[in-house]
């Protein structure tokens, strides 16, 4: 088990069918960190409750909207002319680093947070993962979620 979020939302990332689900969530309006930091806790046994719930959603949310959906939609914006410029294509890699930057930074104070809730040694939590995915995780791609629960429960 990964002590700290960021570490632990780069190997959970990294491992198969993963980036594909976290892919298809964020496209349905996701927070990927809220979620990998909702594994996280899932992982560490951490209780849920809905005030810790709202404390993670109040860090979050200002900085996606704030910080990196801005960064993310230039990206995206980019990504077909830069395939025909050159300069433009290096422009939009340092665009995309700094999005992986803004989402570490964000996994941080996430983890700032929640680092100080008590875990429950072998109690792993189900719950996280939706109640952190939206206001109404009916609408989200239940495998998608369903795969993270995995990758979280096999490691």
């Amino acid at each position: 088990m990964c002590a700290d979020l960021w570490s632990f939302a780069i190997s959970t990332y990294a491992r198969p069918g993963v980036e594909t689900a976290c892919l298809r969530l964020q496209e349905q309006g996701a927070d990927v960190c809220l979620l990998l930091c909702g594994a996280w806790l899932d992982q560490r046994g951490v209780a849920l409750t809905a005030e810790r719930m709202q404390a993670l959603k109040q860090i979050a949310r200002p900085w996606q909207a704030q910080v990196i959906e801005p960064l993310r939609q230039v990206r995206v914006q980019w990504q077909v002319i830069a395939q025909q410029d050159e300069p433009l294509a290096a422009l939009r890699e340092r665009i995309k680093a700094l999005e992986l930057d803004a989402e570490r930074q964000l996994l941080m104070r996430l983890e700032a947070l929640a680092k100080a809730w008590p875990s429950s040694e072998g109690a792993a939590q189900q719950g996280w993962l939706e109640g952190l995915a939206t206001e109404d995780a009916a609408n989200l791609d239940r495998d998608a979620l369903q795969q993270l629960r995995v990758v979280v429960t096999s490691t």
